[in-house]
């Protein structure tokens, strides 16, 4: 019998160091996995905003340098969203910019609108919508080169009667079978600019107590 307790003591205690070994693999795993999905997801995003706000134009990180934005009307946005300054020898140069449609043919259409500091267009994309697939989802850059129609676009260029559709007499295409989606797109880039223009100094200030958020939104 003593025997008999002696190996299943041995076993129990062999059993135990397997649990307690394997529970450390599997948490150093979770851990070094959930790392490298961070890293991954941290390029990802890094990547994207330098095609809205390319390094040429900045010399910063633009994920380390961000600020909240309250919710905005002319935004869309009914709850803070995040922005990214880009900066150029510690001087801000221009912005990314959060934007939201709610007049999308299917609902919702989530952009990013990077604004250089004279409120010209370095580049939108499209980050979130759903869309009738083959008709508005080519306001996706991977689908289409419509978006790109933005870059270098300015409150003044077009004139403010330009910031609309061709059908509607404006300068920006539209789809064929699908102008609602690409209409509310225009808007929502052309209000972005808007917002840029009446917070420009609050956005860029170094401190968050002098920023003074105004949205003079429809």
């Amino acid at each position: 019998m003593s025997s008999l307790f002696q190996t299943i003591r041995h076993n129990a205690i062999g059993l135990g160091l397997f649990a307690t070994v394997t529970a450390g693999l599997i948490a150093v795993t979770q851990v070094s996995t959930a790392d490298r999905i961070a890293e991954a997801e941290k390029r990802a995003r890094s990547s994207a905003l330098l095609e809205i706000f390319p390094a040429s134009h900045h010399d910063n990180d633009l994920l380390a340098d961000s600020i909240q934005i309250p919710p905005s009307k002319l935004l869309g946005t009914r709850a803070p969203t995040e922005a990214f300054i880009a900066k150029k020898d510690n001087q801000p140069v221009g912005i990314i910019l959060t934007t939201v449609s709610p007049e999308g043919y299917s609902g919702e259409i989530w952009s990013l609108v990077g604004i250089d500091s004279e409120g010209v267009i370095t580049g939108v994309r499209v980050v979130s919508h759903k869309e009738t697939p083959g008709l508005g989802d080519k306001i996706e850059a991977r689908k289409t080169d419509w978006i790109y129609g933005f870059d270098n676009k300015s409150l003044e260029n077009p004139a403010p009667e330009g910031w609309k559709v061709e059908k509607d007499g404006g300068v920006f295409d539209q789809f064929a079978g699908a102008t609602i989606t690409p209409r509310a797109v225009v808007d929502s880039v052309k209000n972005a600019l808007v917002y840029f223009a009446e917070n420009r100094d609050a956005l860029f200030s170094t401190s968050s107590q002098e920023q003074e958020i105004t949205d003079h939104g429809h």
